[in-house]
Parts: C-alpha cells; sequence; structure tokens
C-alpha cells in the first residue's frame, strides 16, 4: 500500500471528488436558463460555481430600494454555501440602475456577507478596457428603451457605442432570448460591424453569444465581450492566484488579456 502525504492525497481526493477549490456564487434572474449551464461548461477544475434565482425581470421588476434588500438576502443565501465571493449578474439591471446604483449593490452584497462582490456591468466596463475596446458595436436581445439605459451606462464609463441593435424591438426577431442560435448572432453582428469601432459587446446573459466570440474575432479581427464570459472572467480575475493556472480559449482575446494582466 502506497503512502500518501497529505498534500498529494488531498489533491487526489479533489480530483476524485470533483471538489473545487474556490466557489463563486452568482445572483441570477429567475428566468435564466443558460448561465449556470455556460460557466460548468467553461469554469477550470478547481473552480465551483453555485446560483441564488432572484425574481427581478419582467413582472417581477423592482426598484432600486427594494432590490437592494432582496439582493441582501440572496447574497446571505449564498455565503450560506461557503463560497469565495458572490457576482450579481444580470446585464438589463445592473446597467439600468447606472454605475453608482450598480456600486450599491456590490455594496450591498458585501456589506451582508463580508464577501467580495462583482457585478455585470462593471465586469463588461472592464472586459473592455482590458482588450483595448473605447469605440463599440452594441448587439443585445434587448427592446430600444433597454439598449438606451446601456449605451448611458457605456458613456458614463468612457465608451462610445457607435452602432447598436435591439434585436427585441424588431418584430420578426422575437424567439425567447435563449432560442436564438450563435449563427444568428454571428450573422447580426456581421451586418452591425463598423470600420470605426475597436469591437463589439454582445450584451445579455440568457443568450448564446457566448459560443461566437471566438469566430467573430477570428473573422472580423476585433474583440468581441459577452455578458457571460465577462462576469465569469472578473469571477476568476478574483481568486486566480489561489487556481493552478488554466486557460479558456473559447473566451478568446479576453483571456490572453487576463493572462498577462
Amino acid at each position: 500500500m502506497t503512502d500518501l502525504s497529505a498534500a498529494e492525497d488531498r489533491a487526489s481526493f479533489e480530483k476524485s471528488s470533483g471538489f473545487a477549490r474556490v466557489a463563486a456564487g452568482f445572483i441570477i434572474p429567475s428566468g435564466n436558463r443558460l448561465i449556470e449551464r455556460q460557466f460548468a461548461r467553461f469554469a477550470p477544475d478547481g473552480f465551483a460555481t453555485h446560483a441564488a434565482r432572484l425574481r427581478m425581470n419582467g413582472q417581477h421588476k423592482k426598484g432600486l430600494v427594494q432590490l437592494l434588500d432582496a439582493v441582501a438576502q440572496s447574497a446571505e443565501t449564498l455565503a450560506d454555501a461557503g463560497v469565495d465571493l458572490i457576482g450579481f449578474h444580470c446585464t438589463a439591471n445592473a446597467i439600468e440602475h447606472g454605475p453608482e446604483g450598480e456600486a450599491r449593490i456590490r455594496e450591498t452584497i458585501t456589506r451582508s456577507t463580508g464577501l467580495p462582490a462583482v457585478s455585470t456591468g462593471q465586469a463588461i466596463c472592464d472586459a473592455l478596457r482590458a482588450v483595448g475596446v473605447r469605440r463599440l458595436v452594441l448587439v443585445t436581445p434587448y427592446v430600444q428603451s433597454t439598449n438606451d439605459h446601456e449605451r448611458d451606462y457605456l458613456a458614463a464609463e468612457g465608451f462610445e457605442v457607435v452602432k447598436d441593435i435591439a434585436l427585441g424591438s424588431l418584430w420578426a426577431e422575437r424567439p425567447a432570448y435563449h432560442e436564438i442560435s450563435p449563427a444568428r448572432w454571428m450573422e447580426i453582428t456581421r451586418a452591425a460591424a463598423r470600420d470605426e469601432a475597436d469591437g463589439f459587446l454582445l450584451s445579455c446573459a440568457n443568450t448564446t453569444q457566448i459560443d461566437t466570440i471566438v469566430p467573430l474575432e477570428a473573422e472580423l479581427g476585433k474583440a468581441a465581450i459577452n455578458s457571460n464570459q465577462a462576469m465569469l472572467w472578473a469571477a476568476l480575475s478574483v481568486v486566480r492566484s489561489r487556481l493552478a493556472p488554466f486557460a479558456i480559449p473559447a473566451f478568446g482575446t479576453l483571456m490572453q488579456a487576463g493572462a498577462d494582466a
């Protein structure tokens, strides 16, 4: 019988049991079908993700004060699971309240749990800066009023939207967000491309846009950022030093920017 050192024994246990060295919790919209699946696909070994669902869209839309109360409760349930950080992950809700309102969401999470907090709008802006994008094409499945909120948010953070597509405003393009294929997102983004843009933001956490990142960058020669890609990257950035070296090729330019940083 072979004697194992404590470190070897732990490594063997982690590999065989799926034990995660680091865990992140995410507060997500109750109707989202894709965040959990995509995070499970792309998260590196040793990094687990957990979700708390919150009714905050559609008929359950909340003002900021009411949302903060609900966020605090959801954050506390994730803290009960022993996570190392918490993300508020809903693009539309994060950007609607502007950078200051979103900062209050992160402050509420940290005050309620004592844990680091990240949020979607912040993650997107950090990702855009990391890949050197200031002027961008914005593509979403939202209605135009939601795009307008996002344009205002991005402008407040120093970005310029040179072209935006609000797919939900086009009557012919109204399947559920999650039903729009990566190929269709490619087609839409390709048609919206502008020479003066540095890159692309494909915004929304309940879409298949994340699967277009690498092919878009290869075809159009510019960086592409998506809500789920940016949020997972932001969460990993908080705990990267506690994980073994990893790469996520599907994250394209952003993954290399993160590795360099």
